[in-house]
């Protein structure tokens, strides 16, 4: 009884330990209900709200939306292999669900999903999804045809969700676009050397548009304590959230 005993209070230990590695789903009240913000994986996040489900940059497939429920409504940014993902589409249930993309990925989407596409290019604003919604730039510096992600290729999106902006950067660099952003509650800033910018870029450009609260995402191999103590240490008015976004799925 006694070695029964332990096995169980180890394996409730390991269970635990199990779970805190997993990204946590975080709240936010807006003017009407709860905001949930559910961190996936590398670009890919889900956000619940009004009984919406907001899919961002679906990829690792269905398994990793396990308990999150279907998808109302996608935003694809950009049509990288790591943010766009057809795999995944095609796992999800997706039967008439609108998907609001850049032209780059509409060219590239299958045919079966055609009827779907809300197409948005840079500057656009929509409400037919739900909420307002603006298609932000997001482009490597300095600007050039060849970069990994040219001007116009692809979209950032401000959402407006019961009174909050939340900004999407998708893969972007300091941008004056990402600089001029007013009134943002929360933003998810990338940060992936070389595809994006570093640390101390991010850092600077959210010293300059003041989010609320700001996740680093999309930051492989990058520092994000430094990035936090770097946005900390300038101002005491930016909660900056660190969370795993590369835990295991399973």
């Amino acid at each position: 009884m006694k070695r029964l005993l332990t096995l169980f209070l180890f394996l409730c230990l390991y269970t635990g330990v199990a779970m805190a590695q997993l990204p946590k789903p975080d709240t936010l009240k807006t003017n009407n209900g709860s905001l949930i913000i559910h961190p996936i994986h590398h670009a890919t996040l889900v956000l619940n709200w009004d009984g919406k489900n907001i899919y961002v940059d679906p990829t690792q497939g269905a398994k990793a939306f396990k308990g999150i429920g279907e998808p109302d409504v996608i935003f694809i940014t950009h049509a990288h292999g790591d943010h766009f993902d057809i795999k995944t589409l095609k796992e999800l249930q997706t039967d008439g669900v609108p998907m609001v993309v850049p032209k780059s990925v509409a060219d590239q989407m299958p045919a079966a999903f055609k009827d779907q596409l809300v197409i948005m290019k840079n500057g656009d604003t929509i409400d037919q999804v739900g909420f307002p919604v603006k298609a932000i730039p997001m482009y490597n510096l300095p600007q050039s045809p060849d970069s990994y992600h040219p001007k116009g290729w692809g979209n950032g999106y401000v959402l407006t969700l019961g009174g909050k902006r939340i900004y999407i950067s998708g893969d972007t660099e300091d941008i004056p676009e990402m600089r001029a952003l007013k009134n943002i509650d929360v933003a998810f800033v990338c940060m992936n050397l070389p595809y994006t910018m570093d640390v101390n870029q991010a850092a600077d450009a959210v010293l300059d548009f003041k989010p609320k609260i700001v996740y680093p995402y999309h930051y492989r191999g990058q520092d994000i304590h430094k990035f936090k103590k770097l946005v900390d240490t300038k101002s005491d008015d930016i909660e900056v959230r660190l969370r795993d976004w590369y835990a295991k799925i399973k």
